[in-house]
């Protein structure tokens, strides 16, 4: 099965050995992203509703570069630091995704890179694979 790196600069950089995404037959999975700026490489606010707002556009400059929108994601997994943030998360998620409702899961993590609020990260489908 061929694998193709996805890049783009309308998402950070990533900040350690792997991939923003990779395109892999059908799928386009997506690494997890954080509320961080692309110019600057710096977390937008220490607020959860303006990173998780930065985290879910970074996801969506990704899937796109690999061809998608979001309608295409089948899978969401979501890592909050605190999980008292997970309605406040709900109401922002609701916005992006719509009437469209992959599968998803919320996992409360102790620390994230950066001292991030929260990590995002999906499982889309390509379309016309």
């Amino acid at each position: 099965m061929e694998r193709k790196s996805i890049t783009t600069d309308k998402a950070p950089s990533a900040i350690g050995p792997y991939s923003q995404g990779i395109a892999a037959g059908p799928w386009l999975f997506v690494s997890g992203q954080l509320g961080m700026n692309p110019q600057t490489g710096e977390l937008v606010g220490k607020d959860l509703a303006s990173q998780a707002r930065q985290a879910l556009e970074n996801l969506t400059a990704v899937v796109e570069a690999g061809g998608g929108t979001l309608a295409d994601v089948t899978a969401v997994e979501v890592f909050l630091t605190d999980m008292g943030d997970f309605a406040e998360f709900n109401g922002i998620y609701a916005e992006y995704f719509g009437a469209h409702k992959p599968a998803r899961a919320a996992i409360g993590v102790a620390a994230l890179p950066k001292g991030a609020a929260v990590e995002i990260k999906c499982i889309a489908l390509r379309p016309g694979s």
